[in-house]
C-alpha cells in the first residue's frame, strides 16, 4: 500500500501518524478482504482553519470538522445497508488511488479529550472512517450507518482500540 502523508500542521508531530495510518489502512483492507499492495491513499494532516476552508469548498459548511474524505471512485451501493463495490486489484497495473483523507488536529484533539479517549485511538478511528468512505461506505441511512459502524468497531478491535460507539 502506498500512503502519501502531507503534514501541514506541526501539532501532528506529537503522533506517529505514518505508523498509525499504515496500521489503520492495513487493518481496514484486511478486514474487507482487499489486498492492500494494489492501492494508494493520500492523507493530509492539517489544522482547523484549513479543514474549515475545505469543508466550505466541498460541502458548503464553513466550519471545521474532524475528518473529510474524497473517494477516487463512487463505489456506493444502490440499496441502503448493502456492501459497496469494493475495488478489484489489477496485479499488472499501477496502484489504484482509493482517495484522499484530511484530518484537523484541533477538532480531533478536542473530541478525544471530551470523549475521554486517547488521541491516538480517536485518530485511528477517523482514519478508518475516512478510508471506509473512500471505499463507498456512508452513514446517510440507519442501515448504512449500522453497516459502517459495525466494520469500524471490528477493524478498531484488531488495532486494540475500544468500540467508539
Amino acid at each position: 500500500m502506498e500512503i502519501d502523508i502531507l503534514i501541514e500542521a506541526p501539532a501532528w508531530d506529537a503522533l506517529d501518524l505514518a505508523q498509525m495510518t499504515e496500521a489503520a489502512v492495513e487493518a481496514t483492507l484486511a478486514t474487507l478482504g482487499v489486498t492492500s499492495r494494489f492501492y494508494e491513499l493520500s492523507l493530509m494532516a492539517c489544522d482547523d482553519a484549513r479543514i474549515a476552508e475545505l469543508n466550505t469548498e466541498f460541502r458548503g459548511k464553513p466550519t471545521p470538522t474532524n475528518v473529510l474524505s474524497w473517494p477516487a471512485e463512487d463505489r456506493a451501493p444502490n440499496t441502503p445497508g448493502k456492501m459497496p463495490a469494493l475495488p478489484l486489484p489489477d496485479p499488472n497495473g499501477m496502484p489504484e488511488e482509493l482517495g484522499d483523507i484530511a484530518l484537523a488536529f484541533e477538532t480531533c484533539a478536542r473530541e478525544a479529550d471530551e470523549g475521554g479517549k486517547p488521541l491516538a485511538h480517536h485518530v485511528s478511528h477517523l482514519i478508518v472512517h475516512g478510508l471506509l468512505h473512500c471505499l463507498g461506505f456512508d452513514h446517510e441511512t440507519d442501515a448504512d450507518a449500522a453497516l459502517m459502524e459495525g466494520f469500524e468497531t471490528q477493524i478498531l478491535a484488531t488495532l486494540g482500540v475500544p468500540d467508539p460507539y
